[in-house]
C-alpha cells in the first residue's frame, strides 16, 4: 500500500530480459534503506526488490505487468518516480494507492499556468475506468486531484515542487504514463454496476 507521495526520482541503470521477465536496475538515494523482498512503487507499479549492490537495486517485472504499464517503454537513463510502501501509523498525505496500474494514458497537452502547469491525459474508456471532478488519480505513482474530468480524458494541475521532484518535468505531448484510478471509486462503480 502506498500514498502517492514520491520519495525519490531513480535512474534506470540496466534493463535485462529473461524469458518473459524484465529485470530493472535502478540507482537511487534510498537504496541504502531498502532490503530484499521490500515493495517499491516505480512510476506507480509495485515491484519487489530482488538484489541490492551499492547504490543500485534490482526489481523484476513479469509479462502481465510489462503489458499493462509503460515499463516496456523504459530505457537506460530514464527517470522513474519511487515510493516505498507506507508504514502503519504514518500520515496518509496522498490517498490510498495500491501500486496496481489499471491502464496507461497518453499526455495530450502541457500548458504553463502562472507558475504551475496543467497536464492533460487521454485514456481508453472501453476499460470502464472513470475519473470525477476533484477526485483522486495516480499518474506514474503521483497522487493528484482531477480537474476537467471528461469521458476519456482529464487534467491535473502540477505545482513547482511536484514538477521538480517527480518525472513530470520530462512529460511532453505523446508521453505514455501509468494510471491507477481511485480504489474507493472503483468499488463504488462496481457496486453500482452490479445493482443496475
Amino acid at each position: 500500500m502506498f500514498t502517492g507521495i514520491i520519495e525519490d526520482i531513480g535512474s534506470i541503470q540496466q534493463l535485462e530480459k529473461e524469458d518473459q521477465n524484465l529485470h530493472i536496475t535502478v540507482n537511487s538515494k534510498i537504496t541504502s534503506e531498502l532490503k530484499i523482498d521490500q515493495s517499491v512503487a516505480h512510476n506507480g507499479v509495485c515491484l519487489t526488490v530482488v538484489k541490492i549492490e551499492g547504490d543500485n537495486y534490482t526489481v523484476t517485472a513479469i509479462d502481465e505487468t510489462i503489458k499493462k504499464t509503460n515499463i516496456s517503454d523504459l530505457k537506460v537513463g530514464d527517470l522513474v518516480n519511487l515510493e516505498r510502501a507506507m508504514t502503519l501509523g504514518a500520515r496518509l498525505d496522498g490517498h490510498i494507492v495500491q501500486g496496481h496500474v489499471d491502464q496507461t494514458a497518453i499526455c495530450t497537452g502541457v500548458e504553463e499556468a502562472s507558475g504551475s502547469w496543467i497536464f492533460t491525459f487521454e485514456y481508453d474508456d472501453k476499460l470502464n475506468n472513470i475519473t470525477i471532478e476533484k477526485g483522486s488519480i495516480t499518474i506514474n505513482g503521483v497522487s493528484l486531484t482531477v480537474i476537467n474530468s471528461l469521458k476519456n480524458s482529464f487534467s491535473v494541475a502540477i505545482i513547482p515542487y511536484t514538477y521538480e521532484f517527480t518525472n513530470f518535468s520530462t512529460f511532453k505531448k505523446g508521453t505514455k504514463v501509468n494510471l491507477e484510478f481511485d480504489v474507493i471509486g472503483k468499488y463504488v462503480k462496481k457496486l453500482f454496476d452490479l445493482n443496475n
